[in-house]
């Protein structure tokens, strides 16, 4: 056990001294901002255009266009089904009196989080994970690694366990400087708003018959669970190809076009149903939460999970079996 301490506490100082945890930070605090900035400029338009800052109007006209959408011939049937079921959900917030985007801190770190999870947060989590082996072969001190009187095992295990405390640090820094930026603009209230989860969605059709009302607090600790999931899946994936690539930029570009293409196909599978079972098309757990249209009929919370879980195990046996058994002279 203290062989595995100080083995961890050295793989986090190797992290820490990349710099690749401050990189990641720089770029939250530059993006951010943006950001904030662009949902402020939103809310002002608004303003200018419906001449009040009654959320209801804002509404009504978002369900309007969205109903002349529909309308169009050049929209595919999916798309249709997908909008409907948006125009039912829009409909249900206006009928229970509930701002669904009330301008505060919470609701933008929320939507925020729900609309990075699917590319954003995976990339910067490959960005510390993927080369976390294959950079002790650019090094050159994998043998010195491997030739310790340390189990590999052990070795390889201290790498998961600093990953997997550097995923959720990364997590954690993405929702805290969410909420603290933009709460200088927006006000950093709206914690005890109410949030509809429940909503289960088939086809163009939405079944409300099992929605309840939670508070916005514990509605963001359920999505930041489901965000923290997905974001160490992919952490796992990454470790896996760290351990079979020898080349960093290798595993990164491998890994890179794995969830490009992952967005691509979300949007594009809908008759592909096989495509269900690539982890990439299951990584936007929090759409389930708010009632989101999947992008296969028939997926749901418990199906998405269960295909990451698979994937998850999968790469951690793959990833023990061939550093435990590598041959560091070829």
């Amino acid at each position: 056990m203290n062989n595995l301490y100080a083995l961890v506490k050295n793989e986090c100082i190797k992290m820490i001294k990349k710099k690749r945890f401050y990189v990641i930070i720089l770029i939250l605090l530059a993006l951010i901002p943006i950001f904030t900035y662009a949902q402020m400029k939103v809310a002002q338009n608004a303003q200018k255009q419906f001449g009040t800052t009654d959320w209801k109007v804002d509404q009504r006209q978002s369900i309007n266009d969205m109903q002349k959408r529909l309308g169009s011939s050049r929209i595919p049937d999916e798309w249709k089904m997908n909008l409907k079921a948006q125009i039912e959900i829009a409909t249900y917030y206006l009928e229970k009196d509930v701002n669904p985007s009330s301008p505060n801190a919470v609701t933008f770190t929320r939507e925020f989080v729900k609309n990075a999870v699917g590319l954003f947060i995976p990339l910067i989590i490959m960005v510390i994970s993927a080369d976390i082996v294959s950079s002790e072969h650019s090094t050159g001190t994998i043998k010195l690694l491997l030739t310790r009187p340390v189990r590999r095992w052990k070795i390889l295990m201290s790498k998961l366990i600093t990953l997997v405390l550097f995923t959720s640090l990364v997590v954690l820094a993405t929702g805290l400087l969410c909420y603290l930026i933009s709460g200088s603009v927006f006000g950093y209230g709206g914690w005890d708003l109410p949030v509809f989860i429940g909503m289960q969605v088939n086809g163009g059709e939405v079944d409300f018959s099992h929605v309840r009302a939670v508070s916005q607090w514990l509605f963001i600790v359920m999505e930041f669970g489901l965000v923290w999931v997905s974001a160490l899946v992919v952490a796992l994936i990454s470790l896996m190809l760290s351990v079979l690539v020898r080349s960093t930029a290798a595993g990164m570009g491998i890994m890179l076009a794995v969830l490009i293409s992952g967005t691509i196909l979300s949007n594009m599978v809908s008759s592909w149903e096989t495509a269900k079972y690539l982890f990439m098309v299951n990584l936007e757990l929090t759409d389930y939460l708010t009632g989101d249209t999947p992008p296969i009929e028939g997926m749901n919370l418990a199906f998405s999970l269960s295909v990451l879980a698979i994937w998850a195990i999968a790469s951690l046996l793959v990833s023990f079996s061939v550093f435990t058994r590598k041959d560091i002279y070829n």
